[in-house]
């Protein structure tokens, strides 16, 4: 069921990058290929720290003169000052900005597809409850509620934006270790509860196999799917398809995004 309507990210905050290293700079500062980025490209990624654990989410737009690294909410400074102090003999300059920017989150998978456009948004926004429904219906993961520094890309659907191929950057080594060795621990996955109660943040999930099984992270009411949530589940209950309880609601584990 597609859901039309503008996302206004206006507020988010951004980090525009000038000088003549700031290709190479990012390069090495993110899980993504920025060499690949065409003028007018961007690409969704991460800063890590040398143990391969999230820093900061961002979307990385590519023009002639800078890049544009637009944020999560409440990210845009810290994601500066810590790349700032990774520039020490770089010609890199960092300046935390506010733009207009607007996508269109049509449907969960536009929400990682959709490109972000430098302006106000045409028409009417959707409301910020109604953004949240969408990007849980995503799984794109939030820096504060899904995601810390405590949690490893490959743990959540950020794993698909992983360049394991492009060269050295921060976090890479534990990252491979992980990729040869075979599957992690846990893996955020959605959840689609079968009663009509929308579980709270924090809410305990429990599987046949393991009663610790995880825990709910983010939850809402869908107009398409009815009460979800997205939880970190242990491997032993993650797989899509099985069954889950929440608080004592049934659950069924829903691949990422919702559809």
């Amino acid at each position: 069921m597609s859901h039309s309507f503008l996302v206004d990210q206006s507020g988010w905050g951004a980090v525009r990058v000038t000088g003549a290293d700031r290709v190479r700079f990012l390069q090495g500062m993110c899980m993504g290929n920025v060499d690949a980025v065409p003028e007018g490209g961007w690409l969704r990624t991460a800063t890590l720290n040398i143990k391969g654990r999230l820093l900061s989410i961002y979307d990385l737009v590519r023009r002639t003169d800078d890049l544009l690294l637009l944020c999560q909410p409440g990210l845009a400074d810290a994601t500066r000052d810590l790349l700032s102090r990774h520039a020490i003999a770089d010609d890199v300059e960092l300046e935390r900005i506010d733009l207009a920017v607007h996508r269109v989150w049509d449907t969960p998978a536009a929400v990682w597809s959709a490109p972000p456009v430098l302006s106000p948004p045409p028409g009417p926004a959707a409301s910020a409850e109604a953004v949240e429904v969408r990007r849980i219906e995503a799984g794109l993961p939030l820096w504060g509620v899904d995601a810390d520094q405590e949690c490893f890309p490959f743990e959540t659907p950020l794993a698909a934006v992983i360049d394991y191929h492009k060269g050295c950057f921060v976090g890479q080594e534990p990252l491979a270790r992980v990729r040869a060795r075979g599957t992690p621990s846990r893996a955020l996955r959605g959840l689609r509860l079968a009663g009509g109660a929308v579980p709270a943040r924090g809410a305990r999930i429990r599987h046949p196999a393991r009663d610790d099984a995880g825990q709910v992270t983010s939850a809402a009411l869908s107009p398409a799917f009815g009460p979800i949530a997205l939880g970190y589940l242990h491997r032993q209950a993650w797989e899509p398809g099985g069954r889950v309880t929440v608080d004592g609601q049934d659950a069924d584990v829903v691949e990422l995004p919702f559809g």
